[in-house]
């Protein structure tokens, strides 16, 4: 039996299937020199995945995948959480950046 397949539509409206390997990749990133074990990381992406997938649809919204994935890391580990948000949020100052800070510590 074969996995159905799920794609993720991109901000300027492109559609990708979905990528186990780069969402682990990006999850590894801000994980990185953290004392955050790779089955933690698994056990991450394949929570994401199960709620993805028990969607029943055959897409969803980058953001969506983006925003599930900084839900699941403030979580696991706030400063992996800061990590994956500047990439995701792409803070455009050191302001945008405080900002997201004073709402973590909150």
């Amino acid at each position: 039996m074969e996995a159905p397949r799920l794609y993720v539509v991109k901000k300027d409206g492109r559609r990708e299937q979905y990528n186990r390997e780069k969402v682990l990749e990006g999850v590894r990133a801000a994980c990185r020199k953290r004392d955050i074990s790779e089955a933690q990381i698994e056990a991450t992406v394949a929570s994401l995945e199960r709620e993805l997938f028990a969607r029943g649809e055959s897409e969803v919204n980058s953001k969506l995948v983006g925003e599930k994935l900084m839900e699941a890391l403030r979580s696991l580990d706030p400063v992996a959480y800061v990590r994956f948000a500047s990439v995701y949020r792409s803070f455009r100052d050191v302001e945008s950046f405080r900002e997201e800070l004073s709402s973590l510590l909150k």
